[in-house]
């Protein structure tokens, strides 16, 4: 009797809050959107690096038939990576450098709902970058690719590096070399990521007479890598985004 007195208010303060917390993100998310689409720094200082590295890499390797599968993955997620760090680098500096972020801390928002609003809004303009970059990629290594496995090993690599990124993101706002300390926290815990990736993208990458590689270890490695992170990085935000 005591138990379900006492398990009933949990239960209706947890379906109270979960509308709270949806109205919450969808505010935060549409805040991002409309910042990015009024500025669109982001997306376009993102896009020029990505096809910049893209045609510097074509010149610079001479790719055959034979080796394409091995070199241009990586090509391609160095280009991902660095245009993604780019992004993640601006999440709080505009709002720390307009002063904006302590009125979001002051306001009465669920830190995990600000989290995942800047975890959105980072995969958004990741995947905007990439569309413009795959075609790009496509034409100037002139490769044949499986589209449903590059797509979704696209996904679920911007995932997992857009989830790490946001939560070392608002560690590094805090401090001043916020732009050289970000990569150095990030790069290594990507490491499993970015293998991942670059072996599934090799795996998409279609060789006449050559069948693809398994791959399905990679594509588990992906899916734990974002489920795990994400998991922690939703946990510890409230901590890492409290200036001390």
């Amino acid at each position: 009797m005591a138990e379900g007195a006492v398990a009933t208010p949990t239960r209706a303060a947890t379906e109270k809050k979960a509308p709270v917390f949806a109205k919450q993100l969808r505010a935060l998310i549409w805040k991002e959107a409309l910042v990015e689409l009024r500025a669109r720094e982001t997306v376009l200082a993102g896009a020029v690096f990505a096809l910049l590295v893209l045609v510097i890499f074509n010149f610079a390797f001479d790719l055959r038939v034979e080796n394409v599968a091995e070199v241009a993955p990586g090509v391609l997620w160095v280009t991902v990576t660095f245009a993604g760090v780019l992004s993640l680098g601006r999440a709080f500096a505009r709002e720390r450098d307009r002063r904006t972020l302590d009125g979001l801390l002051l306001a009465p928002v669920d830190r995990s709902a600000l989290y995942l609003a800047k975890v959105a809004a980072s995969v958004a303009s990741m995947l905007v970058v990439e569309v413009l970059a795959v075609p790009a990629f496509i034409g100037l290594f002139n490769v044949r690719v499986e589209l449903p496995l590059l797509v979704l090993g696209l996904l679920l690599g911007t995932l997992g590096l857009a989830g790490v990124g946001t939560l070392f993101a608002a560690i590094a706002a805090h401090t001043r070399a916020r732009e050289v300390l970000l990569p150095l926290l990030l790069f290594p815990i990507q490491v499993p990521v970015i293998l991942a990736t670059v072996k599934t993208t090799g795996a998409a990458i279609q060789i006449p007479g050559v069948e693809p590689p398994e791959i399905g270890q990679w594509l588990g490695l992906l899916v734990a890598f974002d489920a795990i992170f994400l998991s922690l990085s939703v946990l510890l935000f409230e901590y890492a985004i409290e200036e001390q």
